[in-house]
């Protein structure tokens, strides 16, 4: 089942963070990436881990592209032009990333976080209305359709994938960034959603002032202690 298609589930009721006690993750921020390595850097991560291994937080954004989810349908790519469209393997439709959107892909194991699916998700929507709350920007969700939302312009879309109970890809944030290409898709299936960025809605626009925000926020919401890491993962192609 695509994990995200649970996210349509009853209104999210989000409580103290998901581990009583703080557990180490390891944060990696990547810089700027081209969107294949690091998916396929994570799918490698995701396969050989084991319940000893700690959990991760991967920041990254992205050179321009268009991902399109397992199930998702290629008429939603409407005119893509000069911009490449991936296939890839996580749930929902189609999304674009680039350069001033913040991508945070969490490697956690649900398992020992004690968590599901759809509190996982609610989970990472919380640290995202919170961290605009810290420019008084009021943001919400939606029913039916997962991220974030203000006054119905979409602000940050998720899109993820569980394999044996660990997850992958993640979030994506818009906040300073060239809007344009969202108009050559559906964002996300939808006709007409409207997409904006914390520095349109009157927030920063350096990834500097948001990014310790909601690392911040997502230690918060899954009881993590983050333990910023200088190594990259390996983007070695596969044999």
């Amino acid at each position: 089942m695509d994990p995200v298609a649970d996210a349509s589930a009853p209104a999210c009721a989000v409580g103290g963070p998901a581990a009583s006690v703080p557990l180490a993750a390891v944060v990696r921020d990547l810089g700027r990436q081209p969107y294949a390595p690091v998916w396929r850097a994570m799918q490698r991560f995701t396969d050989a881990r084991d319940e000893a291994t700690a959990d991760e937080l991967w920041v990254v954004e992205h050179e321009p592209v268009f991902t399109l989810g397992q199930a998702g349908k290629p008429e939603h790519v409407l005119a893509p032009g000069e911009i490449p469209v991936l296939h890839v393997d996580r749930g929902g439709q189609v999304t674009y990333h680039g350069p001033g959107q913040l991508v945070v892909y969490p490697l956690l194991d649900l398992r020992r976080l004690k968590i599901g699916v759809r509190e996982y998700v609610c989970r990472i929507e919380q640290a995202i209305i919170d961290t605009l709350d810290e420019w008084n920007i009021v943001a919400e969700r939606q029913d039916g359709a997962p991220g974030v939302y203000v006054a119905g312009a979409k602000v940050a879309a998720l899109g993820i994938r569980v394999r044996r109970g660990c997850t992958f890809h993640g979030l994506s944030f818009n906040v300073g960034m060239d809007l344009e290409p969202f108009h050559r898709i559906n964002p996300c299936g939808y006709q007409g959603l409207r997409v904006t960025s914390v520095l349109d809605l009157g927030g920063p626009s350096g990834m500097d002032a948001v990014k310790p925000v909601l690392l911040s926020e997502l230690a918060r919401q899954f009881g993590l202690d983050l333990q910023p890491a200088a190594d990259l993962p390996d983007f070695t192609p596969a044999d």
